[in-house]
C-alpha cells in the first residue's frame, strides 16, 4: 500500500530516519526543513518519489503553503508527522522568558499550525494518520533542566487527545510517539546549554552531564533507523496504538509511571468521590506516612 507522508523536521535525527525508511518502504513524502538543500542527497537516489519543501513550523502561512504544495505535487497525504523540536538547558528559575516560548513556540504551537493546516485535506479525503513527536518527558516528565520542551511534550499529549476525538468520524486516527534516548542530534548543535547556578548542580547540572557523556547523543541506547521503520510498519496498520513508546526506557518508564498512578487514584479514590453533592462526606484520609510533615 503505498502512502505520501508529510514530514516535519527532516533533514536530520528522526526525521531524516524516518523519510528514509518511508522512501525505502515504496513511499513518496514531501520532506520539510528550514534548510531542505540538506535533502539533496535523497532527492538524487529516490528521484520524484521526494518533494523538499521549505518550512518554518513557527509560521502558520508557511505550514498552509507547504501543506498545498504537498498535495498538489503527490494528490493527498496519507501520513502527517510532526517531528520538529529542540530543547535548551537551563533551570526554571533562571530560563529567560524569551527563551522558553521561543521552545514551546517551536514544539507545541509549530505542531498545532501543521496540524490544523491539514485537518481539512484530512477531512476531505476520509481519513489519514497523524503522527505526533512528543517523548517519553511527555509521558513521565520530571527531568530538571528542560521545562519548556517537556511542558511542550505534554501539551501534545493533550491536543492530541482532542485532535483524535474530534477527527475520529472523519477516518482520521492519532498517535503519540514518546521516545526514549536515541542517537540523534538532540542534545548535539541544536541543543544550547545555559550556565547552571551552583544551586541547581545536583538536579540540572547532573542532567547536563549525563547529555554530555552521551557526546550529543552518541552513546544512547536508541537506534533512529530501527524506530523509523518500526513507524512505517505502524503506519500501514488498521489497529494503530494511541500512544507508542519506543525504546527500552520509554516503554519500561511508562508502564511504571502508570503504575504509580494508578495506586494513587487507587489510595485516594474515596477522598476524590467525596467531593460530589451525593457521595458520602467526609470520609477517612488514608494513613499518612511515619515520616511525612505536618
Amino acid at each position: 500500500m503505498e502512502q505520501t507522508w508529510f514530514i516535519t523536521g527532516s533533514s536530520r535525527g528522526f526525521g531524516r530516519a524516518l523519510v528514509r525508511a518511508a522512501l525505502q518502504a515504496g513511499d513518496r513524502v514531501a520532506a520539510t526543513a528550514r534548510r531542505p538543500e540538506r535533502l539533496a542527497d535523497l532527492v538524487e537516489e529516490f528521484g520524484d518519489r521526494i518533494r523538499p519543501i521549505a518550512l518554518d513550523v513557527t509560521d502558520p502561512e508557511a505550514a498552509r503553503t507547504a501543506l498545498a504544495e504537498a498535495r498538489a505535487r503527490f494528490g493527498r497525504i496519507d501520513v502527517l508527522v510532526n517531528n520538529a523540536g529542540y530543547a535548551n538547558v537551563s533551570p526554571i528559575e533562571t530560563t529567560e522568558d524569551a527563551d522558553f516560548r521561543a521552545q514551546f513556540d517551536t514544539n507545541f504551537w509549530g505542531v498545532y499550525h501543521v496540524t490544523k493546516a491539514a485537518i481539512p485535506m484530512l477531512r476531505e479525503q476520509k481519513g489519514g494518520l497523524v503522527i505526533q513527536f512528543s517523548s517519553v518527558g511527555g509521558r513521565v516528565g520530571g527531568s530538571p533542566g528542560i521545562a519548556s520542551y517537556q511542558a511542550a511534550k505534554f501539551a501534545i499529549d493533550g491536543f492530541s487527545r482532542v485532535l483524535r476525538a474530534e477527527t475520529a468520524p472523519f477516518g482520521v486516527k492519532v498517535l503519540v510517539v514518546e521516545p526514549s534516548g536515541f542517537r540523534t542530534d538532540w542534545a548535539g548543535s541544536s541543543m544550547v546549554v545555559h550556565d547552571v547556578p551552583e544551586a541547581y548542580e545536583e538536579t540540572v547540572g547532573a542532567v547536563n552531564r549525563r547529555l554530555r557523556r552521551n557526546d550529543a547523543g552518541a552513546g544512547a541506547a536508541g537506534d533512529p533507523v530501527r524506530a523509523a521503520e518500526i513507524l512505517v510498519r505502524v503506519a500501514k496498520r488498521r489497529d494503530i496504538p494511541d500512544h507508542l513508546p519506543l525504546g527500552v526506557n520509554a516503554a519500561e518508564g511508562s508502564i511504571a509511571m502508570d503504575r504509580r498512578l494508578l495506586a494513587d487514584d487507587t489510595k485516594w479514590r474515596a477522598v476524590s468521590r467525596s467531593a460530589d453533592f451525593a457521595e458520602a462526606y467526609p470520609v477517612a484520609f488514608p494513613p499518612d506516612s511515619p515520616d511525612s510533615a505536618d
